[in-house]
């Protein structure tokens, strides 16, 4: 990517708003030294709006419906389904306890072609597990988008279930963040 791209400025944004160098453990329990902060850039609104605008040129066609997965995927969706006109749902990793008991919530999916809305993907398990639970519910979904792709396996875990990743950046594409102030 060339430094004069509008997509290269939205990556110096997002890397002075939501990349932090400071220790970051995993779920599987790898150390990272670096992190995207997902809070940042959904508390930031015009960020959050040019990053759907950008992400709405990676839905396929053919969407019928997007699903944000708690937590980070939830504000990305609903600024994406104001970018495309698309309902949304909203996944939860655990049913909920009480009230609805629903792991899945908004716009109906059986039947509709869904695609996964995330702010990360790493190793791509907890997509994986969402386009699982989707599928059962009667959505087919063969897509997902994510803000941030790192390099640690995530599309070839996806494009082995029948899930294609759509990055809006890689890892690479973010210029290295000012300083170590942490979340």
């Amino acid at each position: 990517m060339t430094t004069s791209t509008p997509l290269a400025g939205l990556a110096a944004r997002l890397a002075e708003t939501a990349c932090v160098n400071a220790s970051f453990k995993l779920v599987n329990g790898t150390q990272l030294d670096t992190y995207f902060d997902e809070y940042r850039l959904a508390a930031d609104p015009t960020l959050l709006h040019d990053v759907a605008a950008a992400m709405a040129n990676l839905v396929p066609n053919d969407a019928q419906v997007l699903a944000g997965v708690e937590l980070g995927g939830v504000p990305l969706v609903v600024a994406l389904s104001a970018a495309t006109g698309l309902p949304a749902v909203f996944l939860r990793r655990q049913p909920k306890r009480y009230g609805s008991r629903r792991q899945i919530e908004g716009a109906a999916i059986d039947g509709r072609r869904t695609v996964l809305v995330d702010d990360v993907v790493r190793s791509g398990g907890q997509l994986l597990n969402m386009a699982r639970i989707l599928r059962i519910a009667g959505a087919p979904v063969a897509d997902a988008l994510c803000v941030l792709e790192r390099p640690l396996g995530g599309r070839s875990l996806l494009a082995d279930q029948r899930v294609t990743l759509h990055s809006l950046l890689a890892e690479a594409d973010l210029p290295s963040p000012r300083n170590g102030d942490a979340a």
